[in-house]
């Protein structure tokens, strides 16, 4: 649903799965590279190197980029081909620094990014004052902060890793050993711990090339939690095996170019300029007209010359505001692991970009994993998710909080395409796993989720629940 980054795959699903978890205040601006952008542009088209450009340069490299990117030679471009044509104009993403929202890894993430002390700081004076339940014995929790190839690697992890370990340490209810290391989720090496948390784990987190360790990992896993032990997982935790993993991971491992978000984004903003007969494809006579249209708009003290200055300046005006329905992020999702799909509850269709204002309606007050919340809805800032129609079902999971949709405005509801038809958008949840038990909450994106005192005691219930020690009504909501 909230971060410019680059997606190793080669079909539209996994893109799906990844770039709405981008945060869209982003996209409005074609990313915080934005002048990046610009800047390619200009650079594309100045031919002559001297700082300025003419309508001729113009319409000259607007016609040469229909020539190039007209694979099919049908005289008219799709979306996909002014995408990939951008592509090959704009520059790399930038290195992720700390504070920065999120990244793209094509290879899968093995270290942690870098968390701002002030979130860090945040987080620990947000936490709870009220005792956990007491422990049956010691607990040991293993954070899963790997995230598969071709998945979307959250800023957020780190920090919530760091929460995790505090609530553990506040009166000795856990200890926390964290890993980015797939290889970690294995029978012996389990056997230490009493609850996995999956932190905002995406795509095919615990993969290998080799389909035999794959295998042997996917069984751990869910012998783990199926033999009596828990699960708990939060945010991008249900973003995971529902897209072509091996396509993404064949791609990654390759070296694809992948799908440049940033080149997504803008093509389907041209389109939406460009496209006059609504046909989905923009032909040449557009394309010239659109050309035409820019310079227009640049130029306007008709001196005939556009400034670079002057280009990257006005460059996001000349295009209409993003649509997300333009996109094309409906595909049908490609399940590989649909075990773990059931056992977390549904997958990740689409999400309102943070910093949404969601209503969150306690689903289940009586339930000790919401008893912080006093009964009461609560208004909350974040990237929310919802989940494919057919993967969520109040049959297979214990709701404890969901979306007050009929407090969404239309335009925010009409964000969403192809909204679910029940209005059904659950938040938390809790469900029985063979002997085990799971927990997920699907807030998590953005820091500030983490300095929020009673999300951060609904993370600590959810994870004791997993754990065993805090007994709870986990029966389906729907019988």
């Amino acid at each position: 649903m909230r971060h410019t980054r680059f997606i190793a795959t080669t079909c539209i699903s996994t893109g799906a799965a990844v770039l709405l978890a981008f945060g869209i205040a982003g996209l409005r601006a074609q990313g915080q590279g934005g002048g990046r952008t610009a800047e390619a542009f200009f650079a594309a088209l100045d031919t002559n190197k001297d700082g300025t450009l003419t309508r001729p340069e113009m319409e000259s490299g607007f016609s040469s980029w229909f020539t190039d990117w007209d694979k099919t030679h049908s005289g008219a471009l799709t979306q996909s081909q002014i995408r990939d044509g951008i592509s090959t104009l704009l520059p790399a993403p930038p290195a992720v620094k700390p504070g920065q929202a999120n990244t793209f890894n094509p290879a899968g993430n093995s270290t942690p990014i870098a968390v701002p002390q002030a979130a860090v700081d945040a987080m620990m004076a947000a936490l709870p004052t009220t005792p956990g339940a007491k422990p049956m014995h010691a607990r040991r929790v293993l954070v899963m902060a790997h995230t598969g190839a071709g998945g979307f690697v959250h800023a957020s992890i780190s920090l919530a890793a760091k929460a995790v370990e505090a609530l553990g340490n506040q009166g000795g209810l856990w200890t926390t050993t964290v890993s980015y290391d797939a290889a970690d989720i294995n029978t012996d090496n389990l056997k230490k711990y009493d609850a996995i948390f999956l932190d905002s784990t995406t795509a095919c987190f615990l993969d290998d090339p080799d389909p035999a360790v794959t295998a042997a990992r996917r069984a751990a896993f869910l012998n783990f939690v199926r033999s009596g032990k828990g699960i708990a997982g939060i945010h991008a935790a249900t973003d995971a095996y529902h897209t072509d993993c091996l396509a993404s991971e064949a791609t990654a491992k390759n070296g694809g170019p992948g799908l440049n978000v940033g080149a997504l984004v803008l093509a389907s903003r041209i389109v939406t300029a460009a496209d006059k007969d609504n046909d989905g494809t923009v032909s040449q006579q557009e394309w010239t007209a659109l050309a035409d249209d820019w310079f227009q708009k640049l130029d306007t003290a008709n001196t005939g010359k556009v400034t670079d200055a002057d280009f990257v300046a006005h460059f996001n005006s000349l295009l209409p505001p993003l649509d997300m329905r333009r996109l094309g992020l409906e595909s049908k999702p490609v399940l590989q692991w649909t075990e773990f799909n059931t056992l977390i509850g549904g997958y990740f269709k689409f999400h309102w970009p943070d910093p949404q204002l969601i209503t969150v309606k306690i689903d289940d007050p009586n339930s000790p994993l919401t008893a912080m919340f006093h009964g009461k809805e609560f208004e909350i800032h974040d990237e929310t998710y919802t989940f494919e129609q057919e993967s969520f079902s109040r049959r297979n999971v214990h709701v404890l909080t969901s979306i007050d949709y009929d407090k969404m405005s239309a335009e925010d509801k009409a964000k969403e395409e192809h909204p679910r038809t029940d209005g059904d958008y659950a938040l938390s949840y809790i469900r029985r796993e063979g002997k085990g038990r799971v927990f997920y909450e699907g807030h998590g994106h953005s820091y500030r989720v983490y300095a929020m005192t009673p999300m951060l005691e609904h993370i600590r219930a959810g994870i004791q629940y997993a754990l065993g020690d805090l007994k709870a009504d986990d029966s389906p909501s729907v019988k």
